[in-house]
This record gives structure tokens, C-alpha cells and sequence, in this order.
């Protein structure tokens, strides 16, 4: 793709020819939308004979092909930037960021992105009196470009996108999307796309020594959400959409003693207070290049058909009131928050052996309110499985019946987790452990990541200096509006008894649900049979992940464990490899056996070894075992139970930490 750039203020449209799946509509019609004239290039000439049913109705048909173009867009009036970028900086006051902050930029290249790319530089810039004037850019400001290598033109536009961000004075990397496991199915291209997007983000900053990563969401793509989870039954935790800041933590572990991976990375959203329109206006105040996206456009993309819809409520009013209505749920979130932190910090208990303790009678759970009671359950569940999706429906409600039931005297299963009475605590006390037969456990397993001993260099905790701010601005003693309300129904009727939305905004909500919810029911019927065949199929295989001395390991993503590389020469059991497990059951008798053996080697040591272990194992409940880590020999043989300092060889030297990769709670988020 060759062009010539005439002198400004004319600016050239790169056309590129694509084939994508759309709605149909004449090319001609199309050319319009996304010429650069004067116009809104996101409007378009549709008829308005069909009205807002028929018209969704419309979207889900089978989509025609045809060709359309790529535009990379511009056009140069004069528009006053200055608001934008007095809001911009208070925002970033607001949030406790601060111009030395090392930052990375999520760029795409659409007006989203780009608009954010000249907000922060500008921020820096007159903060740091301008660029760099060794290198000519600005400091401490990084762009990430991911090509993620799903259209033949990918990187050709991520070229040119990366050129463009070099001119804002802003440093920039591209990254490739490996796909090892073949391109995406259909459906799923957009979600495995963004799984790999903020995978990429994570692994550059935690390379480049960067906390803060900056992504270009916006109050349109809020609505889009809310739409989205509304239509999904989601309750006002979902409905509050994207928090303004949140903690994403590293999939991975590169090595002991790293503070920037045990803390995360900061994602902030700083332009959610700014409208689609409001990206437009900053592209082309400030001259702007951007690139639209005609994938953006397709109806087969959920997203995509609730942004049409959306499109076409030509209401101010409706667009208003909707963001009235998520700020009310995102209130209610910051209040459910707040009441979940006190209640971990009051009632509950993690053991070192990888398991959490709830005192019932400091809870007393039947006075909590269920919305803020069920939010504390699932940020336990989540913390001990490390499995961080939402419990809800009929998971929750069990729950919620389980744990107001005192003095508890039965076991549950939910969640990935196990939840049982605490022994001799006469039902005032409730365990919670991993489930043995958890796949969450395989999966993180075949994640796992190793890394040497060699320390790594640790850098000035900006995270929490940032966290720390925030959350003194997030107390209040305001009750939420919406606390006590718990369906779809209860909800948007609350709303309109407050007066946040009119009956008119009532009725397109719940016409806006039913239509894509229904859409819904049917595809994802078809999935949730495919994946219960398969798992039936499959079948429980207990996890393991290989080890050698001198690596180390999150197994399970809960514990750390590390192997430190040390020679035995009179030792017969193989220490150049061996492999990681969770304790079953046999490994209890095998204990046994081998406290009354005579073995050849070491056979004093390996028997006291037993004998002392077994005693130790009696002070960790029966749930609490079955997720510690175990050494194993090919066999499937313990060879180290470093919980309960088991060990057949005294140069045999593992330690294990119960240290979850995402912390109690999830990490940290405001939804200011």
C-alpha cells in the first residue's frame, strides 16, 4: 500500500480493498460513511421505514459478501482541543497518575486509540516541558501496535499505525500475534483477539519495567456493554461496566523477588467520561490520521450489532438517561466493594496451606444483604481456585442458602471449590479448599512458567502509590440506589421510581434485551453441548507439570514452589527431573508403608522423614490436602511433600509458598 501525501491541509484517502462479512447496503453508500468529507463519517443514509424490532431482526439475518474498502481517514478544521485536555489531566489528578509515571498505550490505530495517544502526550509533554531533546520523543510514554494477524493487510496497517504514533513524538513497538493453535473459529475471532491483545500488553510492560498501561474505552463503549450484559441476565455488579482502574496480573512467573509481577499491571481507562463523537472531534482538532475498521460494521459480531442498534435510537434523551443508569449501578459496585473489603478483613482467614476459614458468627450472613454477601462468596471461591469468572444463577444462589445455614453441618461442592465445617468448630466455622478434581488445576498447570533463582531488579512500587490515592477517594456513606435490586426487572423498575430513566428509555431497554438475549439462548446452547461432550469424553486426568532443580514454578497458580539445585552422590533417586502433582489420597498410605520400611539409601533419614510428616499432615484438614504440591518420580511416587517437610533424600531441598497469582478480591478497581 503506496500513497502520496499532498501539503496540508489536504490529506490523502488510502483506499484497501478487504472482503468482509456485512449487512447489506451499495457500495456507494458505504463510500460515503467513510469518506472524509466535513461529515459524520459514522452516520449513514439507512432507511427509516423499518422501526427498531424489525430492524434488529434485520441484523441477525445471514449476512451478504461483498467488496468494501479500509479507510485511513483524515481531515484538518480547527477544533479547540483545550477541554479536552483540561479533562484529560483531571482525570489523570483524580486517579493519582503522574507525569513520571512510566506509561504503555494500547494503539490500534482507530479514532479511539489515536485521540488517546494525543491526550497523553500532550499531558506529559507540558508536564515534562515537551519532548525528549536526545530523542525526540516524549518520556516515559511507550505505544504497543498488535498485529494480530488475522487479515492479509494486518501488517501493512500496523506499520503505517506505528509510523503515526512516531509523529506524535510517542515511542512505539509492534507485536505479532502467534496463533500455535490454528486461526480463531468463527464467532470467537473478536474474544481470542482480545485474549491475545492483553497478553501481549502484559509481557511488553513487564519487560519494559512499565505499571501503567492506558486502553481508549469510551461512554459508547459502556453502553455497548451494559446492553451486552443486560441481554446476558447480569446483575448491577455486571451492569456497572469497565472500572475506570483495575489491576490485570501476569499469567506467568520469570523468577523470585519480583515486585512489578506480584503487583500486576495498572489498566486505566481514561476516557470513559468521553463520547465516540468526542474521538472524532480530538483526530481532527488535532489533524489526526486514523484508520476505520470495516470489520466494525458486521453483524456477525455481537458487539457490532448492539453498536447499529444503538446507532439508530436517534433519542438524546435515551443516551443520556443510559449513562445515568450505568453511573447508578457503578455507584452500587463501589458501595458492594467497600462492604466486601471490610467483611474479608473482619471474618476471614487464609492459611498458609492454601485454604480460607469464614467465621460464621463474626459474618453473621443472615443480616448481610445478598448482593454484597454473594459478592464476598465468589471473591473467596475465586481467590482459592484461582479461577476468576463470575458465580452466579443457581451456583450463587446455593450459596447464598449454604452459608446462612447455622451452624453448618454439611459439605458443598460449587465453584471449583469445596466447602465444608470447620472440625470441633461446631458449625460456626466454614472451610473452603480447592476441589480435587478441579480442571482449573489443569489448565493453570500447563501454564506454568519457570524461572532461576537469579534475583531480579526491583523497581519503585508505583501501583501502590496510585492504589493508595484511589481509595481514599472511594469511601462513602451514601447507601447506593440500587443495592436491593437483583433482576433485570427490579432493576430498570427501580430506575424509574428514582427518575435515572423515563418509560420510553424502559421500553428500548427491554426490547434491546430480548432481541440480542434471544440471539443468545441459541448460541450458546450450542456451545455448552460441545463442551460437555468433550469433557464427558475426556474425562479427569490428574495435572502435572515437570520440574527440574534449580526451576521454579506457580503450581496451580496457588503456590509457588521452587527447587533448589543441590548434587547427592550416594542419593539413587533420579534428582535431574521430576514432576509436580497435587497430594492424593495414596500418597497418605505411602507414608505409612515407608515409615515402617528398610530402605537402602538413606533409609534412617527417609523413615524419620515419614514418620514426622505424618504427624504434620494431622494438623491440615483432609480438604485442605488434596491441593498441596507434591514431588513426584516417574512412577508417580512422592519424592517431597515440602508442606509437611517430607523428603527422601536430606540434598533434596523444595519449598512451596501459598501464594496466589491473583490476590484476595481480584485486585484492585474503582469505578470512579
Amino acid at each position: 500500500m503506496v500513497s502520496s501525501r499532498p501539503a496540508r491541509p489536504v490529506r490523502p484517502v488510502i483506499v484497501e480493498p478487504v472482503e468482509i462479512q456485512t449487512e447489506k447496503q451499495t457500495t456507494s453508500s458505504f463510500l460515503s460513511k467513510g469518506s472524509c468529507s466535513g461529515e459524520d463519517q459514522r452516520t449513514s443514509p439507512r432507511s427509516r421505514s423499518l422501526d427498531l424490532r424489525g430492524m434488529m431482526i434485520q441484523c441477525l439475518r445471514p449476512p451478504q459478501r461483498f467488496s468494501v474498502c479500509r479507510f485511513f481517514c483524515s481531515v484538518a478544521p480547527q477544533i479547540d482541543l483545550e477541554r479536552y485536555k483540561e479533562d484529560f489531566a483531571r482525570k489523570m489528578a483524580m486517579a493519582g497518575i503522574k507525569p513520571h509515571h512510566r506509561i504503555a498505550l494500547g494503539v490500534s490505530g482507530g479514532p479511539d486509540s489515536m485521540a488517546l495517544c494525543v491526550l497523553t502526550a500532550a499531558w506529559k509533554s507540558c508536564s515534562l516541558g515537551g519532548r525528549n531533546e536526545g530523542t525526540g520523543f516524549v518520556d516515559g510514554l511507550l505505544g504497543i501496535v498488535v498485529d494480530h494477524r488475522l487479515r492479509p493487510e494486518s501488517t501493512e496497517e500496523a506499520n503505517l499505525v506505528c509510523s503515526r504514533v512516531l509523529m506524535l513524538g510517542v515511542q512505539c513497538q509492534i507485536a505479532a500475534c502467534e496463533w500455535s493453535d490454528g486461526r480463531p473459529k468463527k464467532g470467537h475471532v473478536q474474544e481470542a483477539a482480545r485474549e491475545k491483545r492483553y497478553q501481549i500488553f502484559r509481557e511488553i510492560c513487564h519487560e519494559q519495567r512499565i505499571s501503567v498501561l492506558f486502553v481508549a474505552h469510551h461512554a459508547d463503549d459502556q453502553a455497548e456493554l451494559f446492553i451486552l450484559r443486560l441481554s446476558r441476565g447480569s446483575g448491577i455488579l455486571g451492569l456497572a461496566g469497565m472500572a475506570f482502574v483495575s489491576q490485570l496480573f501476569h499469567s506467568d512467573f520469570d523468577g523470585l523477588g519480583d515486585s512489578l509481577n506480584k503487583n500486576g499491571l495498572l489498566t486505566v481507562r481514561p476516557l470513559l467520561q468521553f463520547s465516540k463523537d468526542d474521538m472524532y472531534k480530538i483526530c481532527v482538532g488535532s489533524s489526526q490520521e486514523w484508520v476505520e475498521d470495516p470489520s466494525n460494521l458486521s453483524p456477525i459480531y455481537v458487539r457490532n450489532r448492539i453498536r447499529i442498534l444503538l446507532k439508530d435510537l436517534p433519542s438524546d434523551t435515551f443516551r443520556s438517561e443510559l449513562q445515568a443508569l450505568i453511573s447508578a449501578c457503578r455507584v452500587t459496585r463501589s458501595y458492594v466493594d467497600q462492604i466486601c473489603h471490610h467483611l474479608i478483613q473482619q471474618c476471614v482467614m487464609i492459611n498458609d496451606h492454601g485454604y480460607a476459614v469464614i467465621d460464621l458468627s463474626k459474618l453473621d450472613p443472615s443480616n448481610v444483604e445478598d448482593l454484597c454477601l454473594s459478592k464476598l462468596l465468589a471473591v473467596i471461591l475465586q481467590f482459592i481456585s484461582q479461577r476468576h469468572k463470575p458465580v452466579r444463577g443457581a451456583a450463587s444462589k446455593l450459596l447464598l442458602d449454604y452459608i446462612r445455614t447455622i451452624p453448618c453441618k454439611t459439605s458443598l461442592t460449587v465453584a471449583y471449590c469445596y466447602l465444608s465445617p470447620v472440625p470441633k468448630s461446631k458449625g460456626t466455622m466454614v472451610m473452603v479448599t480447592i476441589a480435587q478434581n478441579s480442571p482449573t488445576a489443569s489448565e493453570a498447570e500447563t501454564q506454568s512458567r519457570r524461572g532461576s533463582f537469579e534475583k531480579q531488579r526491583i523497581l519503585p512500587d508505583e501501583i501502590n502509590d496510585i492504589i493508595s490515592h484511589l481509595k481514599e477517594l472511594s469511601h462513602s456513606s451514601d447507601f447506593p440506589p440500587l443495592l436491593n435490586s437483583t433482576s433485570t426487572e427490579s432493576i430498570l423498575g427501580e430506575a424509574i421510581r428514582l427518575k435515572i430513566i423515563s418509560e420510553s428509555t424502559h421500553d428500548s431497554l427491554l426490547l434491546l434485551q430480548k432481541e440480542e438475549s434471544e440471539n443468545f439462548k441459541v448460541s450458546a446452547g450450542l456451545r455448552d453441548d460441545s463442551k460437555a461432550k468433550r469433557r464427558e469424553k475426556a474425562g479427569y486426568v490428574p495435572p502435572s507439570v515437570q520440574l527440574h532443580p534449580g526451576e521454579s514454578c506457580h503450581f496451580m497458580g496457588r503456590f509457588m514452589v521452587s527447587w533448589e539445585e543441590r548434587s547427592c552422590g550416594s542419593c539413587r533417586i533420579p534428582h535431574d527431573v521430576a514432576f509436580l502433582r497435587h497430594m492424593v489420597d495414596g500418597d497418605w498410605l505411602y507414608l505409612v508403608l515407608l515409615s515402617n520400611s528398610q530402605m537402602a539409601h538413606h533409609q534412617d533419614y527417609a523413615r524419620e522423614s515419614a514418620k514426622k510428616a505424618l504427624q504434620a499432615i494431622k494438623s491440615i484438614p483432609a480438604p485442605a490436602r488434596r491441593g498441596l504440591p507434591v514431588l513426584v518420580n516417574s512412577e508417580g511416587l512422592p519424592l517431597c511433600i515440602p508442606n509437611i517437610c517430607f523428603s527422601h533424600c536430606p540434598d533434596l531441598k523444595l519449598t512451596a509458598r501459598f501464594e496466589p497469582r491473583v490476590p484476595l478480591g481480584g485486585g484492585f478497581s474503582s469505578f470512579l
